[in-house]
């Protein structure tokens, strides 16, 4: 009966059930030998049934809602019936068989059998010629009220335990979930600060030296001493200029080296999860192609902003808009969540988590000559906005064409 393992409450009150039926049938048997009252066909049905019970028991098929489990009690019962004619001291093996009743069967069926149960002990009670008085009604029924109000008590208890149990383990899946992509998130941010430096240092300073080389190596006839030298360094120059930007394109946003920006933020959007959060990407206008920092700004202004909405907002919907205008492209995140006081929100406290925080997403939005305005109040959402201008027709920004 349940062979599955139990914590050491359950099993301790299933032992205690099981010794408290064998002792009840026991004392029928006893009591019959003492009053001498059908002592052997009292004794042999007793051990019937205990032998019956004992199969059930430790029988893997008899499960709760099983028919192996219904069949079981059925003939627990029948057997019950034959004892509880023979002796009134039966009558008391009513009170477990109310417990394994409730436990096998369905609800629906448990009851009524119960029901049925406490009234066939009154029946034992009567048939035997017994004093009727108001005990003989409410003994029975009392225990079966009993019984049904612990065990439907129990099972109300284990379930709000199974809840919160589940909701514990999805706590800390969470939360495990957010710490990882706030290290993916500072891998990712420590990335692309190593080749914004590479490419605003080395990058332009060896591009710079290609230029003036080239510059001195103009001025030099060609069969000068220097000429040499200089082509060469020219030439070592410009190698390292290509190499350092190849570093700079292994650095970047490992999100964008497979795909559209488009294609990058559909992927954030699918991705980033939070206690009932629905994330919907959609894009407005014509894309064009633009240039790398500005697919990383954009990126990271998304992540940014969804990353404040998961650990801060409790939002149950947010939207990433990308928008190309003739002059521009923007970024919108809005949420619906509990919103904040812009300057004292989410800006706060991603300095003290280390996050990238909104003075990190205007300084980057300044840098490439853009604007980020932030809307929120206290429980009306927010709404992060990212507007960039387009480069120039070439393709190439200001530092990109150096």
């Amino acid at each position: 009966m349940d062979t599955r393992a139990h914590p050491p409450v359950t099993s301790a009150l299933r032992l205690c059930l099981h010794a408290l039926l064998v002792g009840l049938i026991a004392l029928a048997a006893v009591r019959a030998v003492a009053d001498n009252t059908h002592p052997r066909a009292v004794v042999v049905v007793s051990c019937v049934m205990a032998a019956l019970y004992a199969a059930g028991a430790l029988a893997p098929a008899v499960q709760p809602r099983t028919r192996a489990a219904a069949l079981w009690l059925a003939a627990l019962g029948a057997v019950w019936l034959a004892l509880l004619v023979l002796s009134p001291d039966s009558l008391w093996v009513a009170f477990p068989l109310y417990f394994l009743q409730l436990h096998l069967l369905p609800t629906r069926w448990a009851l009524p059998t119960v029901a049925a149960t406490a009234l066939a002990a009154i029946w034992g009670f009567v048939v035997h010629g017994q004093a009727v008085n108001p005990g003989t009604f409410i003994g029975p029924l009392l225990g079966a009220a009993v019984a049904v109000a612990t065990v439907l008590g129990y099972e109300a208890l284990f379930r709000e335990s199974e809840r919160r149990r589940e909701l514990i383990e999805e706590l800390m899946s969470t939360r495990a979930e957010l710490a990882e992509a706030e290290r993916t998130a500072g891998t990712l941010a420590e990335r692309e600060r190593l080749a914004r430096e590479i490419h605003d240092t080395l990058a332009q300073g060896l591009s710079s030296i290609q230029l003036l080389l080239r510059a001195a190596e103009r001025t030099l006839d060609d069969d000068a001493p220097a000429t040499a030298h200089v082509r060469r360094a020219r030439e070592a120059a410009q190698d390292n200029l290509a190499e350092a930007r190849r570093f700079v394109r292994a650095l970047s946003p490992p999100d964008l080296e497979n795909g559209s920006l488009a294609a990058a933020l559909e992927r954030l959007s699918s991705r980033t999860t939070g206690p009932g959060l629905t994330v919907q990407f959609a894009v407005s206008g014509t894309p064009v192609e633009l240039p790398t920092p500005y697919e990383v700004a954009l990126l990271r202004t998304a992540q940014s902003a969804l990353a404040n909405t998961v650990r801060h907002a409790g939002a149950r919907r947010a939207e990433i808009t990308l928008s190309f205008m003739d002059t521009s492209v923007s970024l919108d995140v809005v949420d619906d969540g509990r919103g904040f006081s812009p300057g004292v929100g989410p800006a706060v406290a991603d300095r003290d988590t280390g996050g990238f925080g909104l003075p990190a997403m205007r300084a980057r939005a300044r840098s490439l000559g853009g604007t980020l305005s932030v809307e929120s109040a206290p429980g009306q959402g927010a709404a992060v906005a990212l507007t960039l201008p387009l480069p120039i027709p070439d393709g190439r920004t200001g530092q990109d064409a150096a």
